[in-house]
């Protein structure tokens, strides 16, 4: 069983026939979801999903591109929205510095406070970092400071020393299609230290469809061919990255019950 541990099932290219997608994302071994959300107006359709999906779960939490929108958010919503039996992470959140869709002080309030969330609940905060290595890391160490919480790096594109410091602090690393596209190779190249209690994968569906799916929507069934690639990488077979990848999809977000 394989775990796709980030997808945008609301969003367009999967929403339309999402009872279709989720059907051919299990005729490939895909046996759990978590559908992702980004900004509070869609936290009910995401939640409604994993309500009437039994193997769908969800998470609640503000994107970095959304934070100016959201800058009023008080920390007593999110915390309540946490509550929910479906809902097992907060996010995504965190700092994006390449679109600087939103203001950096609002993204970096609005990340601490999803933070203090996650350290309250102890559910996994899913961590979005995109040129924003720097602070994402400060922030991330003066919180681990502050009291423990458990943390993903979604989406792994980050420099290996960055990789490595948020391994240092505990965090949990997840790789996309992304490691699949030939000008990834550095991150290629760090796929092997991280430790096998550490590793998950995704596909951040509809977005970066993984090699040999490249230029068509992408979909949580192509977590299969992202999961294979990493196999091959570590030197394992794609039994084994299944096995260890859903063993720590399942301690991470231990209230999904798996």
């Amino acid at each position: 069983m394989l775990v796709d541990s980030h997808c945008h099932l609301e969003y367009e290219g999967l929403v339309e026939d999402q009872s279709a997608v989720l059907d051919r994302a299990r005729s490939r071994g895909v046996g759990a979801f978590l559908n992702i959300s980004t900004r509070q107006s869609e936290w009910g359709k995401v939640v409604g999903t994993a309500e009437r999906e039994p193997d769908v779960f969800a998470t609640v939490g503000i994107h970095p591109h959304e934070a100016d929108q959201h800058a009023d958010l008080g920390r007593a919503v999110l915390r309540e929205a946490t509550d929910h039996p479906r809902v097992i992470g907060i996010g995504e959140t965190g700092l994006d510095y390449y679109y600087d869709k939103s203001d950096r002080s609002v993204q970096q309030d609005l990340f601490r406070m999803h933070i203090s969330v996650a350290r309250e609940t102890q559910l996994p905060i899913v961590i979005h970092t995109r040129d924003a290595e720097e602070d994402t890391l400060a922030i991330l160490s003066g919180e681990m400071e502050e009291g423990a919480f458990p943390a993903l790096i979604h989406c792994f594109t980050a420099s290996p020393e960055f990789g490595r410091a948020v391994l240092d602090l505990g965090l949990t690393i997840s790789l996309s299609g992304i490691v699949t596209f030939k000008n990834a190779r550095e991150i290629q190249e760090f796929v092997p230290e991280i430790p096998d209690n550490r590793i998950l994968v995704e596909t951040d569906s509809p977005f970066l469809a993984p090699v040999p799916n490249r230029g068509k929507t992408c979909e949580p069934a192509f977590v299969s061919d992202t999961a294979a690639f990493v196999a091959e990488l570590r030197g394992v077979t794609p039994e084994q990255l299944a096995q260890q990848t859903t063993r720590n999809f399942a301690q991470l977000f231990n209230k999904a019950g798996l």
